[in-house]
């Protein structure tokens, strides 16, 4: 038998940033509601860990100074951001080649260099031409631009070795996913929701200039605790039923009922749940339709920050080999060294089919190919494979492939009769990021309210 909840006038399904925010602000308006998490635990891709020690996040870190709300969600919780540390010289790595630079700019023989800042400005002028309403699909060009995907975009219009490189590393860098699975289009729409490519990639100015003093992962969690016994964990959704004046959910047994839901969930695992009345067959084919990244993300711990001594700040990009973006997580000169960085994309599918030993052994032989024979006696190493955390299904954000967006794309924030949708994917600005999550969670809790 069936056991009740008392009815509520939200229920929320996930509690990551999105669906803790949006609980927040109806709580706020004086709602009654329930949040169901299928963990056991809150944050969703926001998740603590510890190396040698020190608390380290494992899910999403840095905040730029543009993510304005996740800036104020932490202050007004006492969460203080530190600066990513950035003095010395990054490295590159291409094609097996080793190099240094200080400027944002790679190393790159010339002709690469002059492309690639062409490339960078044709980027941001079509970025520019999609709609702020975060519509893409709307575009005077959305159709010709969703039918390429971006390797074979890149093939098209991009010439030089060097800048068809750097290319795809960015994509696999900022979508854990491979050139030829991403639509031309998607991949505008993401530079335009995060400002720009510099804003996307850079540091100083940039989506990674500062991360939070005890790591990122607090904030989700002061949210669950001003929530109380509202969140509810280990509880996964198996099913939603929409009736004419309420909607009920189905979790573990247990009978939770509303006026109204809020999804909060991300596409692969809200396409899973089972719905009494299907959903609209193009919000179906769009949940279906919407992969998450694939990345493995690895703390490796050092006596000392040893890089540092020798003028490098610990930041390495590469294109071919699999721990391919690093950077430098050390809270200080004298104490612990410790490198943070991703495997992602193909690399990532291909490292989780190994073992941990395996993929330790590899992040090693990279980092020692980065920074020399030093890098090769690490004192930990922690790893977290987002690509088998069955509530995420991946990291860091869905993408769609050619023809999605356009066919798809305008159910994205539509709600289906009593169900809203929340979670960074849908997000306006910052999709894919930890202030996206807030954002769709405020849009999602004002829909609700207005209704």
């Amino acid at each position: 038998m069936n056991h009740t909840d008392p009815e509520q006038d939200v229920i929320i399904v996930g509690a990551g940033l999105a669906g803790l925010k949006a609980a927040l602000e109806l709580k706020q308006a004086g709602k009654r509601v329930r949040v169901l998490e299928a963990r056991d635990r809150v944050g969703g891709r926001s998740m603590p860990g510890e190396i040698a020690g020190q608390t380290i996040d494992l899910g999403g870190q840095w905040v730029g100074p543009q993510q304005t709300l996740l800036l104020e969600q932490a202050s007004a919780l006492g969460v203080k951001t530190l600066p990513q540390h950035t003095a010395g010289a990054s490295i590159l790595s291409l094609d097996g080649k080793r190099s240094t630079y200080k400027s944002d700019i790679p190393k790159l023989p010339f002709l690469s260099l002059m492309e690639l800042a062409l490339l960078e400005r044709r980027w941001n002028k079509e970025m520019r031409s999609l709609p702020d309403s975060a519509e893409p699909w709307l575009a005077a060009k959305a159709e010709q631009w969703d039918s390429h995907t971006l390797e074979s975009w890149i093939l098209k219009h991009v010439h030089t070795r060097g800048a068809r490189e750097f290319a795809r590393t960015i994509t696999r860098a900022v979508l854990c996913a491979e050139p030829r699975q991403v639509s031309y289009l998607c991949f505008l729409e993401y530079l335009r929701q995060g400002k720009s490519l510099e804003t996307l990639i850079g540091t100083e100015g940039g989506a990674q200039q500062d991360k939070f003093a005890g790591g990122a992962w607090q904030i989700p969690h002061r949210m669950a605790e001003q929530l109380g016994d509202a969140v509810v964990l280990d509880s996964p959704v198996q099913g939603v039923e929409q009736h004419h004046d309420s909607v009920s959910v189905s979790s573990n047994g247990k009978i939770y009922r509303a006026h109204h839901l809020i999804m909060a969930v991300p596409p692969v695992l809200a396409a899973k749940i089972q719905y009494n009345q299907p959903l609209p067959s193009k919000r179906s084919a769009l949940l279906e339709r919407m992969p998450m990244g694939s990345v493995i993300k690895i703390h490796v711990a050092y006596e000392r920050p040893f890089w540092r001594q020798r003028g490098l700040n610990g930041a390495v990009v590469s294109n071919d080999r699999a721990f391919n973006v690093v950077f430098d997580q050390s809270l200080d000169d004298d104490g612990m060294g410790v490198l943070v960085g991703f495997m992602d994309a193909d690399h990532a599918i291909a490292m989780s089919a190994t073992d941990e030993a395996t993929r330790r052994q590899q992040a090693i032989t990279d980092l020692v190919h980065y920074f020399g024979q030093e890098a090769a006696n690490p004192i930990a190493y922690v790893e977290q494979d987002w690509t088998k955390e069955p509530w995420s299904r991946g990291c860091y954000v869905a993408h769609t492939a050619p023809g999605v967006i356009t066919s798809f794309g305008d159910t994205l924030r539509e709600p289906c009769g009593r169900i809203h949708w929340a979670g960074t994917e849908t997000a306006t600005q910052w999709c894919g990021y930890l202030d996206g999550a807030l954002q769709s969670g405020i849009r999602a809790a004002r829909e609700v309210l207005e209704r």
